[in-house]
């Protein structure tokens, strides 16, 4: 048997060995497999809230500054439809496939072994270090009520927080879920909130406000655009990175109780979340927050103590409110840093399954943890202290330069993935009417969301290549286009490792069954559910959509 034969072998057996066809949906997990323990209410609101992090409570604040909030509100909505394209597509296989790995398992599965490789490593590089620098900036939020020098020493704010990862992942994926619910939901409000507020503020209800109505004075005044082209396409990478996370509905789906029917709704949600948490509350900002403020020049990172959000309540004078909506922001860090947590053990697990980490990280326990791959995500926590020694944050920036651009490479592959996975469906003489969910903008969504990904990569090169602030150096470029070359020497090198310098898979002799699962009678029930659908009035069918 060749190489590439063992491979595929190596492939199904460990798509398999979680999920079988013809088995229901609600059947428990098999022994010495992660557990099926998420609920509907869990999905919903990791498709609602689950991404919602500093890239929106405080970035933003950098991007209006440097953008205007014409920009601002331009790229998030273009981001926004790239990610709504993306995660429809990440929906249909999800939910066709519910298996561990998710989307790295679909590029390995549907575009190129070597690429999955190159891709999973990149991701679970990028959570892996991500955990460390959202414990360091839980540690800097503290610093908005007290200067750091009047603060115990930042360390122990890093290991506190560490300690309360590793305490809710001794609950295994329920602990997961229920945080990620009640931080999700606490998030969800503050955002809410937030957009009344701002409308009382800018129509002049504040009482301790002395600027009055002030309307659309900020768009006027210091302007709707700052900075020109370049200040646009700053503004486009930082939205970029601000939707972080989303594909997380994907890679949870293994862990779903019931997938075809919690995911799809999972999936629809998410167009809220873009509109009214991104779109809306970002339009508001702008509104309440002129894009010349001072403050909003340190907006980056963590740093909540220069957050547009919290300054927003500060320019109108309300008081103690500032202090509870940075409560929010450290909240959201540590959801980040769990969330964190859970996205690089899956992905270790998964890499793991077939062959391309060691095999130690395939173990899962009876609580049904990736239990080496957590140590290892656990160990890189640590790297949170190695910053507080002398120059000892340019090694860790390094390291998470290598997995800067992990999300476009990742969310291009979904898209990718999905296309070819509609390629093998049809070449296979399959129709989508079997599908048990539909993506819903199809794959010219797919071919969309690939291009806008590739258009998200260009900007991060121009804007490396001409910083927005400063002179171009060979650091600076690298530090922000690094990932682009790791990924691709990731690649070469599995090519070269395994012989194999074919690029791509035989559409025609993908398993397009494997990593199902469903019960029997599935089809019967889909072509029923068509049957109902057809006979829905507009409204509904619409309702059905987007809900």
């Amino acid at each position: 048997m060749g190489r590439d034969e063992v491979k595929e072998d190596s492939i199904r057996d460990a798509e398999y060995s979680d999920t079988e066809v013809g088995v229901p949906e609600d059947t428990p997990a098999p022994e010495n497999a992660l557990k099926r323990d998420l609920k509907n209410r869990h999905m919903q609101m990791i498709a609602i809230g689950g991404s919602i992090g500093a890239g929106l409570f405080v970035g933003s604040g950098g991007a209006l500054a440097t953008g205007g909030p014409a920009s601002l509100i331009i790229d998030f909505t273009i981001i926004g439809c790239m990610m709504l394209f993306t995660v429809h597509a990440l929906g249909e296989l999800a939910v066709m496939y519910p298996i561990n790995g998710a989307f790295y398992s679909y590029s390995v599965r549907f575009i190129d072994p070597d690429w999955g490789f190159a891709m999973g490593i990149s991701y679970a590089l990028m959570t892996l270090i991500v955990l460390p620098f959202e414990l360091i900036a839980s540690s800097i939020t503290l610093q908005f009520w007290a200067d750091s020098d009047k603060l115990p020493h930042q360390a122990i704010f890093i290991a506190i927080f560490l300690v309360i990862v590793v305490i809710i992942n001794l609950f295994g994926v329920r602990g997961y879920g229920e945080v990620e619910f009640i931080l999700g939901s606490v998030k969800v409000i503050a955002i809410l909130g937030f957009c009344i507020l701002a409308v009382v503020i800018n129509c002049g209800g504040a009482p301790t406000d002395n600027r009055g109505y002030i309307g659309a004075r900020y768009w006027s005044d210091p302007g709707a655009f700052r900075n020109g082209f370049k200040g646009f396409c700053s503004v486009f990478v930082t939205a970029s990175t601000a939707f972080g996370g989303t594909e997380l509905v994907g890679l949870a789906a293994a862990e779903t109780e019931n997938p075809r029917k919690t995911l799809p709704k999972a999936t629809k949600q998410v167009i809220w979340r873009i509109t009214l948490f991104y779109i809306v509350s970002l339009f508001l900002l702008g509104l309440v927050v002129p894009s010349n403020d001072p403050i909003l020049a340190f907006a980056s990172g963590a740093h909540s103590k220069y957050s547009p959000f919290v300054q927003a309540i500060r320019l109108a004078s309300i008081p103690v409110l500032p202090s509870i909506f940075n409560a929010v922001i450290l909240l959201t860090v540590i959801s980040v840093a769990n969330t964190c947590s859970y996205g690089s053990t899956r992905t270790l697990q998964a890499l793991a399954q077939n062959g391309h980490v060691p095999k130690i990280f395939e173990k899962i326990d009876s609580r049904g943890r990736p239990i080496y791959a957590l140590g290892l995500a656990l160990v890189f926590g640590f790297l949170g202290f190695v910053t507080l020694a002398p120059n000892g944050d340019g090694a860790f920036y390094w390291i998470l330069a290598l997995s800067g651009l992990a999300n476009f490479f990742s969310w291009g592959s979904i898209n990718y993935a999905h296309i070819q996975f509609r390629r093998a469906w049809k070449m296979q003489g399959r129709s989508i009417d079997e599908l048990p969910f539909k993506a819903g903008f199809g794959v010219w969504g797919s071919w969309a969301g690939l291009g806008m990904n590739v258009l998200c990569l260009i900007a991060q090169l121009y804007v490396a290549i001409f910083p927005f602030a400063g002179k171009s150096s060979a650091k600076g470029f690298l530090q922000s286009y690094l990932g682009a070359p790791f990924v691709i020497i990731c690649f070469l090198g599995h090519k070269a490792y395994t012989h194999n310098w074919k690029f791509g898979v035989d559409l025609m002799d993908v398993d397009l069954d494997a990593g199902r699962r469903e019960t029997g009678n599935l089809a019967e029930i889909i072509r029923k559910e068509n049957e109902e659908k057809a006979n829905w009035s507009r409204m509904r069918k619409t309702y059905d959509w987007c809900c």
